[in-house]
């Protein structure tokens, strides 16, 4: 049965990492050498689809695809980490500690503040990876584990992704569906804003399991306070607004709220000076290079002239078989950090030497990361141009019919999980979320909306986001136990956005 091997190298690798422990890298690579058996013998890969190519050159074609993505993808992880080690050689990360426990000392707060309001405001202003690989790091210092610190971001920011990027994953439902931006907003921003505290709920509970307490009556009360921070204004926004603000600045709006209210609530350390932490100056230092950061990627994505003079530089590459690859270097998110670790450590008055020093233990915990990601997108290349990907959504759609709504999130879920990128997925299925929806005589608009929100909440066990995101924490080898923290979570939130976008697409 075509769908059955279609599923045989996702189902390889969730048993590989999840039942066996294996690391990403292994995995991956298992799962790869299957997926290329099951394209050419099962599919008949570069030879029914391609058949002026021929098989090599053919999956040739879609490996060069999978290292052309993962170099765009290292291309945020190396700068991240560079910003990473700077700020740990320096004693920055002890600052934004202390600043922070001055605002709390309770670590649920504390992962409220880092994995729910700062990686939401990064993932609205840079996306694709970046705040994992930015905010796993401050929650490991400020006291949480490898494995914990990176599943807390990845559950707390994955509500934001589907406007990720000032809005990019919602581009290509556009131009593929000519539906407007403003109503895929709408009811994508719908979705989420209902549903999104379920996602803080799990970062509370994991945040106090990981530090051995136990959320009271109080704590799940100034949780649903955090949640409302961050959804109400994200949801006016996305009705009103469209989709490149709703997470940028609904969680910056949020973000200033929530700090106020711990400032009336109390409970943490009076503010002190510099035994403390340092007072505002030395914070202001510490904070630099994401201050940097910040200020360009607000410059380079609403500034409009700013934003197409980036965008006009474009690297393309094309081969025969419609294999190609495209990137903007100069908008591309990692540049971005990359400007941040350069400008900001030369602002804090780190030498070159210091920076270099930096760059090269970053460069240190590459290697197993570059087999995981390669691994893991040629897997998903060879998916996509075999027809694998499209067996599968078509399988499902025959199969539940009707009820295809309670499930179409999990498509998205699956798009993301193989591709890496909620963009990605929406790129890969929304043709076929539109097909389903006119073949069953379904609101279009809600299984658009139910693909961009699932493709969002795949970001929650892509492996991709694992790997990138362990790698700033030095977790290579331990992602299955990230993935097994992080299924349930997707799970939870992917039912009940399928529930919901079938009573909305049933009264619709």
């Amino acid at each position: 049965m075509p769908a059955l091997l279609a599923v045989t190298p996702i189902l390889l690798i969730l048993g590989l990492m999840v039942g066996l422990r294996w690391p990403a890298a292994a995995a991956g690579l298992a799962g790869l050498a299957a997926t290329l058996a099951i394209a050419l013998f099962g599919f008949d890969f570069g030879r029914a689809t391609f058949a002026e190519l021929g098989p090599v050159p053919a999956v040739g074609g879609a490996l060069a695809e999978a290292a052309f993505v993962a170099v765009t993808i290292l291309w945020i992880v190396f700068p991240a980490l560079c910003i990473y080690e700077l700020q740990l050689a320096g004693g920055a990360f002890e600052v934004l500690k202390a600043a922070l426990a001055r605002l709390t000392d309770d670590s649920r707060s504390m992962a409220i503040l880092v994995a729910w309001f700062f990686a939401l405001f990064i993932e609205g202003a840079a996306g694709f990876g970046t705040p994992v690989a930015l905010a796993a790091p401050i929650l490991v210092s400020l006291g949480f584990g490898p494995v914990p610190a990176v599943t807390l971001v990845l559950i707390g920011h994955a509500a934001g992704v589907s406007f990720g990027a000032v809005g990019t994953p919602v581009l290509p439902q556009v131009a593929l569906t000519e539906l407007p931006g403003a109503e895929i907003a709408r009811a994508t921003g719908l979705l989420h804003g209902l549903l999104g505290w379920i996602l803080l709920a799990f970062v509370v509970r994991i945040a106090g399991a990981a530090m051995g307490v136990r959320a009271g009556l109080r704590d799940w009360i100034l949780a649903g306070a955090a949640a409302a921070c961050f959804l109400v204004p994200f949801l006016l926004l996305s009705g009103l607004v469209g989709p490149e603000l709703p997470t940028l600045a609904g969680a910056l709006i949020g973000g200033l709220a929530f700090v106020a209210l711990l400032r009336l609530r109390g409970g943490g350390r009076a503010a002190g000076g510099a035994a403390d932490g340092g007072g505002a100056g030395v914070l202001l230092r510490a904070m630099l290079p994401y201050l940097v950061l910040l200020a360009c990627i607000l410059l380079t994505r609403l500034v409009p002239p700013v934003r197409e003079a980036l965008r006009a530089v474009e690297w393309a590459w094309t081969l025969p078989g419609g294999f190609h690859g495209t990137v903007q270097p100069l908008y591309h998110p990692g540049t971005m950090l990359l400007i941040g670790f350069l400008a900001g450590g030369a602002l804090q008055g780190r030498s070159a030497r210091a920076m270099g020093q930096a760059a090269l233990r970053a460069a240190g915990r590459l290697p197993l990361v570059v087999v995981a990601l390669a691994a893991m997108l040629a897997l998903a290349r060879l998916m996509v141009h075999a027809g694998m990907i499209g067996t599968l959504a078509e399988a499902a759609a025959q199969v539940f019919g009707p009820v295809w709504p309670l499930l179409a999130p999990a498509v998205g879920v699956l798009g993301t999980f193989v591709t890496g990128s909620a963009t990605a997925s929406n790129i890969l299925l929304t043709d076929f979320q539109e097909a389903t929806a006119a073949r069953l005589g379904l609101p279009v608009l809600w299984l658009i909306a139910a693909q961009g929100f699932g493709a969002a909440v795949g970001n929650i066990v892509c492996p991709h986001n694992i790997v990138a995101g362990g790698a700033t924490v030095g977790l290579q080898g331990r992602e299955g136990e990230v993935l097994r923290r992080t299924t349930l979570a997707c799970a939870v939130y992917a039912v009940a956005g399928g529930a919901l976008v079938w009573l909305l697409a049933g009264t619709g």
